[in-house]
């Protein structure tokens, strides 16, 4: 049976949604179970979670004693579930937090999927969403427990229901309830885990359709009434319940201090000039850089077809606004990239790849799959040893052999073959980075390594032999504060000395090395220690030093 018989095989029905979403399972399993708690905005979302289920307060979201007023609870909801489900707030186990991410990806890819089917067909819709599942951008955020890839699969959700109503209003399969249904159901959660962002994507989406086709008749068939009563009940009773506990103080940070000030500038060292997300694009969506020209160029050609339209409506008016925004972060487009799959995938299908357009994309892809091999063995060079080399090659040789297979089929003319071909070598040389290649550069993961000095030493408080909370000088990243546990002190050099005479161990990074000795030797204070950590803090990129301290217990009378 050809390559093509097989997609189409699988592309009858929900079986196209389906193997969507596994294929974009199985690019991100690798790296929720094997790599560490991340710096810094994972392991502030899954910190905050494990406050709420330590503390029973599932309405304010603090990280430590801090309010963390930024982003709505949804994601600290879905992965409070998970952890209760899976884990416990206690055992620190990252991978439990990282589950809805994981879900969220296969949602994107699934609906991506779904909708690309109702204008396109089933193998365009399996094509899509399983360009989409492959995506190293899209495979990567699978991977984090934040925000981004539960937003893209809302926001995609939202899209290909609302693309389904518009097909049906122009000869395409009929949308009913459950469509509608589907709509605001992705919407309402896109605003509990991320404000306004997806509610931004689907606004813009329709208004560039009404303004092209200077008709809206369709949106009347949205269920405006019972929809926005479905959204209110789901957003409504987390906002006034957080309005009350916080005064307001919420909605005054969350807008005022966190999303106004990123519309205006670059935030938090996150600034970049317009360009700078078409300029990744081609590295983020790899490996769909192999179809990038022919989509672009099938978007000018088939304009004037609704589906290519709907595409063109959803990926240009915001993308674009992410390109405006002043702060700028490798993730933000990421829920229009589902408009881009479809486009590739019906150049595909339609053998619609002129020869400029094959030439770029084969150039683009070999040149992003070579520069992502050369990039694994820049990264072992810097952080590796000798025993990580076979990994290293490992991986190196399958991101490579992604660009080049594909851009070798393509350059024969051999489309899905490419495609396919690209897209399984892409997910197999991610999961290989992710799962294996990555948790091995031991100078990247200082938290991890910390505890598990701790650890062997029992020195960790939950293990239940010491008492919290073990304290930090001159070293703050969340990742140890997850790993250490809620109560963990990052203080300064009084408060690890107090510690240790308190009978409890210290961190001390070695810009507050000899502060340290000195007021321990004032103090009268004993401490050994047990172990020291070099590295790199790849948050703010400084080479980073930290010794743990054990403290030595006084002799009695």
């Amino acid at each position: 049976m050809s390559l093509e018989a097989y997609i189409d095989r699988f592309s009858r029905g929900w079986r196209a949604p389906a193997l969507a979403a596994l294929i974009a399972f199985l690019a991100g399993l690798p790296g929720v179970f094997a790599m560490p708690p991340l710096d810094r905005d994972e392991s502030r979302f899954a910190q905050a979670t494990a406050q709420m289920l330590e503390s029973g307060d599932f309405v304010v979201i603090k990280f430590q004693d801090q309010p963390r007023f930024k982003k709505p609870v949804g994601i600290h909801w879905l992965q409070a579930g998970a952890v209760a489900t899976f884990s416990a707030a206690e055992d620190r186990e990252i991978w439990a937090y990282r589950l809805p991410s994981l879900l969220g990806a296969m949602l994107a890819a699934a609906a991506c999927a779904w909708g690309a089917m109702a204008f396109f067909g089933g193998r365009t819709g399996l094509l899509a969403g399983g360009l989409f599942g492959a995506t190293f951008l899209l495979s990567t955020e699978a991977f984090i427990a934040k925000t981004d890839a539960v937003l893209a699969g809302s926001t995609t959700l939202a899209l290909a229901a609302m693309a389904r109503i518009y097909a049906a209003s122009r000869d395409g399969p009929p949308a009913g309830r459950l469509t509608r249904l589907l709509f605001w159901l992705g919407l309402s959660v896109s605003i509990l885990v991320k404000g306004p962002v997806g509610l931004m994507v689907v606004i813009l989406t329709a208004l560039a359709l009404w303004a092209w086709d200077r008709k809206a008749d369709w949106l009347k068939g949205m269920g405006w009434i019972w929809g926005l009563i479905l959204m209110a009940a789901i957003v409504g009773p987390w906002a006034a319940a957080v309005t009350v506990a916080t005064d307001g103080g919420f909605w005054t940070t969350a807008f005022g201090a966190d999303f106004a000030p990123k519309l205006v500038g670059g935030q938090e060292s996150h600034g970049a000039p317009p360009g700078y997300h078409t300029l990744l694009l081609p590295l983020l969506i790899f490996p769909g850089s192999l179809l990038l020209p022919a989509a672009l160029a099938l978007g000018w050609r088939a304009r004037n077809e609704p589906g290519v339209r709907f595409a063109l409506c959803w990926f240009i008016p915001a993308f674009l606004v992410f390109e405006a925004t002043p702060t700028k972060l490798v993730h933000y487009p990421l829920p229009t990239y589902g408009a881009l799959a479809w486009l590739m995938a019906a150049a595909v299908t339609r053998e619609a790849v002129g020869p400029v357009a094959r030439w770029i994309g084969v150039a683009l892809c070999a040149l992003v799959g070579t520069a992502l091999g050369a990039a694994v063995f820049y990264l072992y060079g810097e952080y590796g040893d000798p025993s990580d080399m076979p990994v290293t090659i490992a991986t190196a040789l399958l991101l490579a052999a992604a660009g080049l297979v594909g851009a070798y089929l393509l350059w024969r003319r051999e489309t899905t073959k490419a495609l396919v071909a690209a897209a399984a070598l892409t997910v197999l040389g991610h999961g290989a980075f992710a799962g294996a290649f990555a948790p091995r550069l031991e100078p990247l993961w200082l938290s991890k390594r910390t505890e598990d000095v701790l650890a062997q030493a029992k020195l960790l408080p939950r293990q239940g032999f010491t008492p919290a909370p073990v304290a930090v000088a001159g070293y703050a990243e969340p990742s140890l504060v997850f790993a250490l546990g809620t109560p963990t002190d990052l203080g300064d050099v009084g408060e690890a000395v107090e510690a240790l005479a308190d009978q409890r161990p210290a961190v001390v990074e070695s810009r507050e090395q000899a502060h340290f000795e000195a007021t321990l030797k004032a103090s009268g204070v004993k401490a050994r220690e047990i172990g020291k950590i070099e590295g790199l803090d790849y948050s703010n990129g400084d080479d980073t030093t930290l010794r743990v301290y054990a403290p030595i217990p006084s002799e009695g009378p």
